[in-house]
């Protein structure tokens, strides 16, 4: 619940948004990093609407605002999106969080269709997508299943870039880039690069990033009293590139692109004996890290300005080949491949009654498997099918929004998975066998968006959502080494069995019925626009019923590591993480405000909580605490300065064998120069994260009690736009 401290906050922001907005006649100057909310298109939306004319909260992050939040994942590029918070596997994987859900119920594309990797089904996996390279980046909060699949309960990441070109140009344009961090000696350069003749269009963009082990506060295990040091397996060595090629004409664009993204990435927070069994005769194990191969490939047809029922055709493709190894001791113990075909094709149709919409097609094939000893999910082959509908109506200043999805989804697995694991993982022995796995989903939406004044605009949006489990959620069943944990899906129960004082878990096969998800959320939106502010508060309220979460079950495994030493054997043991269902209730706010309170200054603020309880009145596990940001901003003709900081609170909210984590306040700085060289535009910067050198951790992190947020560090770089 909200205590008096964040009650009093909230009543400072909410004050502060009811400025007059005539208390002065300002002519707001839009700074370098920031944009005109009115003016930003959603491209993710068929219907290219702008952030003011969608029902469901959006924001939108591109120019030098997603310049200066640039870092090598993700989640830690969106972490300061009201709404947004970060995995934080460490700097080398952290996957977006919104509203307090993550993994497969937040969808993350590129240019509208699913990366395809192996991000959703566990935190040390990275998101297969560089921001580095990225136009813009569309963040869409609550469930926008409607579009983008059942799994979309959370909400949508969109990355876009210009690797599919479709607008026509007749010089060649660009960015190069560089930057270097000390707090882990990161080196990025990055290049992106358009141009074209007659109708013929190009891209083409590469990025290359190395770093060290990053530098942290104290200690790297939370209670231990050490002198500032580096978190041990915290290094990347990632490059990517993607080129495209286009044609253009007034009726019809055709572009295709490929691209290859290559990673080799520390996995921090996995434990094992730096010496085994004899100290004398033992070198200490090379401590495991990912290795990631992706290659991509897309298509893009569009045709405009047809007659008849559809005005506008589109079809859009994407085949993915992904593999992820954790490689330990030298070898591969574990392989993870997704082979993923994805397709969709709408139409928008001719205006009628009013009513103007698009219907369409969207179909998926996903190939997963994991090979290797340490696997921990089967082998598994899924297809879905769907067919959605999105309509509006202007009735007067309200705008009407109706949609409407259909899904159906089958999971087929391997079942030997289950039939060959070794005595080691302690399996039942009776014969374990599933058959194939299906589901449909229903989605519906009724929103409105009410333009009351230039000035002030109301949102509201309901969803209906169904969400079939994924197969790792269903069918996990083994040790997950870069977690260091067990992971058991729903279609498993554990069997404690007391013998003679001794204790043995088996592994069965569960009796259990298990259901898709089925939510229920209520959005509400408020925009102030005047020339001095822009403010939005949004309150949500999901209601989940049979949730799938995942959580400490308290019981631990053994795994016997033999060893050719005297010792004959050691013994190490991982805690047991099991995927449950249950009732749950998500509910909270974001608000954000961007307040120009003079010519040259401005002052950007943002605030958001969000609460999640299960029906039993337990807490939902790893839930980010509230949180409110602050920054201050000055620009002139050729610089642009700002200093910030961002309080996160203390979350005691937790569920069962969860810890709590201390709160904690960042304070930041930036500095841009702009210097002008003919055409092009150069732009020297410096940032500085973490001025104080606090000690932070993140709650939602499996590895927080291990792996502290970075310590102080300073960015140099330069980026030249020609």
């Amino acid at each position: 619940m909200l205590t008096l401290k964040h009650s009093t906050i909230f009543s400072a922001i909410a004050l502060s948004f009811s400025i007059p907005i005539n208390a002065q006649e300002l002519a707001k100057p839009t700074q370098k990093d920031e944009h005109e909310i009115e003016k930003l298109i959603i491209t993710s939306n068929p219907l290219n609407r702008t952030v003011l004319q969608s029902a469901t909260p959006v924001s939108i992050i591109a120019g030098d605002d997603l310049e200066s939040r640039i870092a090598p994942t993700l989640g830690e590029t969106l972490k300061n999106v009201p709404g947004v918070n970060s995995t934080y596997f460490g700097p080398v994987s952290s996957s977006p969080i919104i509203r307090g859900l993550d993994g497969p119920r937040v969808k993350v594309l590129q240019n509208g269709l699913d990366v395809s990797d192996a991000s959703r089904i566990g935190p040390d996996h990275v998101v297969s997508s560089e921001a580095a390279n990225a136009s813009q980046i569309e963040v869409l909060r609550g469930p926008a299943t409607l579009l983008y699949g059942s799994g979309a309960i959370g909400g949508v990441v969109n990355v876009v870039d210009n690797r599919l070109p479709t607008e026509q140009r007749d010089e060649v344009e660009g960015k190069v880039s560089y930057l270097h961090d000390s707090v882990s000696s990161e080196d990025l350069l990055n290049i992106n690069i358009d141009g074209g003749a007659d109708q013929w269009l190009w891209h083409l963009d590469a990025f290359d990033r190395k770093t060290e082990d990053y530098s942290i506060p104290g200690s790297a295990e939370i209670g231990e009293d050490h002198e500032d040091g580096k978190l041990d397996n915290t290094f990347i060595d990632a490059r990517g590139y993607s080129a495209g090629l286009g044609w253009t004409s007034d009726d019809l664009n055709l572009a295709v692109s490929v691209g290859n993204l290559q990673s080799d990435y520390g996995i921090p927070g996995h434990s094992h004996d730096e010496e085994l069994a004899d100290e004398a005769s033992h070198e200490e194990q090379a401590p495991p890290f990912g290795r990631l191969n992706q290659d991509r490939y897309q298509l893009l047809i569009d045709w405009q300005n047809l007659q008849g029922l559809l005005s506008e055709i589109h079809f859009r493709s994407a085949y993915t080949d992904y593999s992820h190894s954790e490689i330990e001791g030298g070898e591969v113990g574990t392989t993870f491949t997704n082979e993923s075909n994805e397709y969709r094709l709408w139409g928008n149709h001719q205006v009628f009654h009013g009513w103007e919409g698009v219907i369409g097609l969207n179909y998926t094939k996903g190939d997963f498997s994991a090979l290797g000893d340490e696997a921990f999910t089967p082998p598994s082959k899924s297809h879905s099918y769907a067919l959605f509908i999105l309509e509006e109506k202007p009735l007067g200043d309200v705008l009407l929004q109706l949609g409407s999805r259909y899904e159906k989804t089958d999971i087929a697995i391997d079942n030997d998975f289950f039939n060959f694991q070794s005595e080691d993982a302690q399996q039942a022995d009776d014969k374990i066998y599933f058959d194939k796995q299906n589901f449909s989903a229903l989605s519906l939406s009724a929103g409105a968006v009410w333009t009351i004044s230039p000035q002030h605009t109301l949102s509201t949006n309901f969803a209906h959502s169904q969400r079939a489990p994924t197969a790792s959620e269903l069918f996990a069943n083994g040790l997950h080494i870069a977690t260091g944990t067990y992971e058991l899906g729903m279609a498993f129960d554990i069997d404690e069995q007391h013998i003679d004082d001794h204790e043995s878990l088996h592994i069965v096969q569960t009796q259990r019925s298990i259901q898709k998800e089925k939510s229920n959320n209520v959005d509400l939106t408020y925009h102030l626009t005047t020339e001095e502010i822009e403010a939005t508060i949004s309150l949500f309220y999901n209601q989940i019923d049979n949730y799938v979460f995942q959580q400490n079950s308290g019981l631990y495994i053994e795994e016997h590591v033999e060893e050719e030493a005297e010792e004959g054997h050691d013994e190490h043991q991982s805690p047991i993480y099991v995927f449950r269902q249950q009732d749950a209730d998500i509910y909270g706010f974001e608000a954000e405000l961007d307040w120009h309170f003079s010519n040259n200054m401005r002052l950007e603020t943002y605030l958001d909580k969000t609460l999640a309880q299960l029906k039993n009145g337990q807490n939902v596990p790893r839930i980010p605490p509230f949180r409110l940001g602050a920054e201050l901003h000055w620009e002139d003709t050729k610089w642009h300065a700002e200093v910030g900081a961002t309080y996160y609170a203390q979350q005691d909210n937790i569920a069962e064998f969860e810890t709590s984590t201390q709160g904690y306040t960042l304070v930041n700085a930036a500095f841009n120069y702009y210097l002008d060289l003919g055409d092009n535009e150069l732009v020297l910067f410096a940032r500085a994260n973490n001025l104080t050198n606090r000690e932070a951790r993140v709650h939602a992190s499996f590895i927080k009690d291990v792996a502290p947020l970075p310590g102080r560090s300073v960015v140099l770089g330069a980026r030249m736009m020609f």
